[in-house]
């Protein structure tokens, strides 16, 4: 029995030879025993073989071992599968070297290069185990703005070529290198580095198809007051003011404040029925784990029910005061300006008037005059007359200061 198993055994050393290992005439060499390559690039196995002297090389080809059921191994160039997809860079000498491209998970096989020779044939044990990979990007969920945070590419196996990766925040490639082999550092995270990455390898079309979503959290700002309806506020109407702010994690927590008291909480602040004791200066709070932030006051001037009407009529007995006291005014001046120009007028006639009685004043005295010098000549003359109707003025002067026009005619006659 165990001479049967030690005859088995030698016959299957013959028959049968590992990767790199021959028999005495027989053998196939690859380059690599396990390839990891990633999805939709394309892989080239690298493979040589030997065979005796003297044989022909009838067929040759690669296949993924026999399949069940079934004494003829199968030619991988002849499936449908891999025809397309498959090229046969070697020779009849001792070049078995394939190229495949756009390989997928369903490509993950034990691959054997296998050739028949006029008198044997032989395959080549234990072949190539082939691995296709995706892409992954391994990120931690959040970071804190400011902070510094590395992600990784990487994959279920190690790559066998030597590959470059490339990075994409939100599909577009990222201008920046700071990659350092599979990995990127993102020094001092900005709000902007927020979004979904993904890595590929240089030269190749296809992403990782994980991506990873980094998310920055930052704490409030640009917190600011809405207030609806945004016009005019009066007396009974409500008025609604809303606290707006830009924050990650968004934030949940807002304090209202007047004139810096605490009036209220909640994102929306209300007020039903305002009235003039609401009037001030609002604004609000908001607080996340992250920070807080206030936002500018905002003032809310609330006008009174009718006090448009009063306001407006006020402005009329204003006006209209105004007007009469103008038109006061007005005719004021035109009088005073009128009896200025007839007091003006009148003044001319006066001075005539006056001139008129200077002149008759001196035509009386000149008058008076030219008698007493008639009297002065007829003195001599008259004096005994005068002397004896002197007693009859005096008599006269004393009952009455004007004499007689009698005695004027009988001195005058004398």
């Amino acid at each position: 029995m165990a001479s049967l198993l030690l005859l088995i055994f030698l016959l299957m050393i013959h028959k049968f030879c590992v990767s790199g290992v021959s028999s005495a005439y027989w053998s196939v060499s690859y380059s690599h025993s396990d390839i990891c390559a990633l999805k939709g690039s394309t892989v080239t196995i690298y493979c040589t073989y030997t065979y005796p002297t003297g044989h022909q090389i009838q067929e040759m080809f690669w296949t993924t071992g026999p399949k069940m059921h079934s004494e003829k191994t199968p030619d991988l160039s002849e499936d449908p599968e891999y025809s397309q997809r498959l090229q046969y860079l070697g020779d009849k000498q001792n070049n078995c070297t394939i190229r495949l491209s756009h390989v997928t998970q369903k490509d993950s096989h034990m691959y054997y290069f296998r050739f028949i020779t006029d008198i044997d044939k032989w395959t080549g044990y234990p072949g190539v185990n082939l691995t296709v990979t995706d892409l992954q990007v391994d990120s931690p969920e959040t970071v804190n703005e400011g902070d510094s945070v590395r992600l990784t590419c990487k994959s279920s196996c190690a790559l066998t070529d030597r590959a470059t990766f490339i990075w994409y925040r939100n599909a577009q490639p990222l201008t920046e290198r700071r990659d350092r082999n599979n990995q990127l550092l993102l020094q001092s995270v900005r709000r902007e580095d927020a979004g979904r990455y993904s890595c590929a390898l240089q030269g190749h079309k296809l992403t990782s198809a994980f991506s990873a979503y980094l998310s920055v959290m930052y704490p409030p700002k640009h917190t600011f007051v809405a207030v609806s309806p945004c016009c005019e506020l009066v007396e009974g109407n409500s008025v609604t003011l809303s606290c707006n702010c830009d924050s990650y994690p968004p934030a949940l927590n807002f304090s209202w404040f007047k004139g810096g008291t605490f009036v209220g909480s909640g994102r929306i602040y209300s007020i039903s029925k305002i009235s003039s004791n609401h009037s001030g200066e609002y604004k609000c709070k908001s607080v996340t784990e992250h920070g807080e932030a206030y936002s500018d006051a905002v003032n809310l001037n609330v006008m009174c029910v009718g006090c448009p009407v009063i306001l407006y009529i006020f402005i009329g007995v204003f006006i209209g005061a105004a007007v009469v006291i103008m038109v006061v005014l007005i005719w004021v001046k035109k009088r005073k300006d009128a009896q200025e120009s007839q007091m003006n007028l009148s003044r001319p006639h006066h001075n005539i008037f006056q001139m008129s009685d200077v002149k008759m004043m001196d035509t009386v005295y000149e008058n008076e005059m030219a008698k007493q010098d008639e009297e002065e000549k007829r003195h001599t003359g008259v004096s005994a007359k005068m002397n004896q109707s002197k007693a009859y003025h005096n008599i006269y002067q004393t009952s009455d200061e004007k004499l007689p026009e009698s005695v004027y005619e009988d001195v005058t006659m004398t």
